[in-house]
C-alpha cells in the first residue's frame, strides 16, 4: 500500500490485455523485445533500433517487467510498450496470440517458464542477447533440472564471455556464440553525439568535475568529504532515486551547500556552490561528457550501476566493493581505468591517483571502442534465420 513501485507493478497490469487489444492488430506480425528494466532496455536498444532502421516496416512490441523501465519508456516512438503480464500458462498463451510475434528477443537474464514454453510450442524463434551466466545460478546445480528445461526453449544464445558459453555447453546447450555486450554499442554511439546541456556547461565553467552517477546513501556519505578537500572541483550528483526525501538527505549530507538542477536556471544562477544535484531522470548519460572523473553508485548495495557510459567518454571510474558480477568493472580495473574503494581514505587515494593518470582516461575510452560490434553480429544472424 505504501510502496510506489509495487503499486505501479500491480496497477500497470490491470486490464493489460485490453490495452494490448486497443493498440495491436493480432493479424500483424511483430518482433517482441522483452526487458527486465531500464538498464536492460538500454542494453538491448542498439539491436532494436538497428533492426528498425534496416526493416522499418517491421512492427515492434516492447515489454517490461519493472515499473522503472516501463514508466520511463512507455512512450518510446519505435514500439508499442506494455508491462509483461505475470508468467502463467493462460497469460503466456493469450499474450503470444495477441501480439503474434515472428521472433522474441530477451536481454541478459530474463527467463520465464511459461512464456518460453509457449514460444517453443508455437515454433517462434527466441533469442537471448548479451546473456551472462555464472556457476552459482540454479541452471548449473544438481537440483536445476526444471530451470535447465527453460533454457532448452531458446533458439540461440548470444553471450558476453567464455565462462557463460562453457556453462551452457556443460548442460548440453551448444546453440551459443560469444559476441560480447551490446551495451558497448549503445554507450559508444551515445558518446559520439551527446546531447549538449547548456545549464551544466554554465555550472561547471572551466572547473574540472566529478560526475557521480546512480548514487545511493552509502555512496553519498563517502562522497560528502570531497568538496571541502577539492574546492576547485565541481561535483554533480545524479542519484538513483530522486524522491524528495532522498534529495533532502543529500542536501543535509553535503554541508558545503548544494544546488538542485530544477531551480538552477531560475533562482540560483549567481550562486557559487560547487555541488549540483540532478533531481530528474534521463540526463546521466549526457552528463559524463562534462566530467574528468566518474563515481558510479551501487557498489555498497546489490551491485554497481553502469560504468560503461562514463568510460565511453574517457572517464576513469571509481566504485564500491560489490562489483564481482560485472565483467566490465573487472576489466576496467585490470587496465588501470577504474578503482574499487571501501572507505573514505580509499576514495581520496583513488581520486588523487586517477586525476593525474592520463593513461587511465585513454584506456577507458579504448576499452569501449575495442568491444563494440555485437549488435551487427546479432542482427546478421537473426535476420538470416527469419
Amino acid at each position: 500500500m505504501f510502496n510506489t513501485k509495487a503499486k505501479l507493478f500491480i496497477n500497470g497490469r490491470k486490464k493489460i490485455f485490453d490495452q494490448i487489444a486497443e493498440k495491436i492488430n493480432p493479424n500483424d506480425k511483430h518482433v517482441w523485445f522483452h526487458f527486465a528494466s531500464l538498464g536492460e532496455f538500454e542494453q538491448g536498444r542498439p539491436v532494436l533500433e538497428k533492426l528498425k532502421s534496416l526493416y522499418p516496416q517491421r512492427k515492434i512490441v516492447v515489454t517490461f517487467f519493472s515499473p522503472s523501465g516501463y514508466e520511463i519508456r512507455k512512450n518510446y516512438a519505435l514500439a508499442d510498450v506494455f508491462y509483461l503480464p505475470i508468467d502463467t500458462p493462460s497469460n503466456a498463451k493469450r499474450f503470444v496470440k495477441a501480439i503474434n510475434p515472428e521472433m522474441a528477443i530477451f536481454t541478459k537474464y530474463e527467463f520465464w517458464h511459461f512464456y518460453f514454453k509457449e514460444l517453443a510450442d508455437q515454433n517462434i524463434p527466441l533469442y537471448v542477447i548479451s546473456g551472462i551466466f555464472r556457476p552459482s545460478q540454479a541452471f548449473f546445480k544438481w537440483y536445476g533440472g526444471f530451470y535447465r528445461n527453460i533454457l532448452k526453449s531458446v533458439t540461440y544464445f548470444f553471450v558476453q564471455n567464455e565462462e557463460s558459453k562453457n556453462l551452457l555447453v556443460s548442460i548440453g546447450l551448444n546453440n551459443v556464440i560469444i559476441n560480447g555486450d551490446t551495451r558497448f554499442d549503445r554507450v559508444y554511439e551515445n558518446a559520439q553525439l551527446p546531447k549538449k546541456l547548456e545549464t551544466i556547461e554554465r555550472f561547471i565553467g572551466d572547473s574540472p568535475s566529478l560526475i557521480c552517477g546512480s548514487t545511493w546513501p552509502e555512496d553519498e556519505k563517502l562522497l560528502s568529504v570531497l568538496p571541502a578537500k577539492y574546492p576547485d572541483w565541481k561535483f554533480i550528483i545524479a542519484p538513483h532515486e530522486i524522491h524528495e526525501s532522498h534529495i533532502e538527505s543529500i542536501e543535509k549530507q553535503f554541508s558545503a551547500g548544494t544546488l538542485r538542477f530544477s531551480v538552477f536556471d531560475a533562482e540560483t544562477i549567481n550562486q557559487n556552490s560547487n555541488i549540483l544535484i540532478i533531481d530528474n531522470i534521463g540526463m546521466l548519460s549526457s552528463l559524463y561528457q562534462y566530467g574528468k572523473l566518474a563515481y558510479i553508485g551501487g557498489g555498497f548495495g546489490t551491485g554497481i550501476h553502469n560504468t560503461l557510459e562514463a568510460a565511453a567518454f574517457g572517464l576513469p571510474v571509481i566504485f564500491g566493493p560489490k562489483y564481482d558480477k560485472f565483467q566490465e568493472a573487472k576489466d576496467l580495473i585490470a587496465i588501470g581505468a577504474a578503482k574499487s574503494i571501501s572507505s573514505t581514505t580509499e576514495l581520496i587515494n583513488a581520486f588523487d591517483e586517477l586525476i593525474v593518470d592520463e593513461k587511465a582516461a585513454v584506456a577507458a575510452r579504448n576499452y569501449v571502442e575495442d568491444k563494440k560490434g555485437a549488435t551487427d553480429q546479432i542482427i546478421a544472424m537473426i535476420t538470416k534465420s527469419n
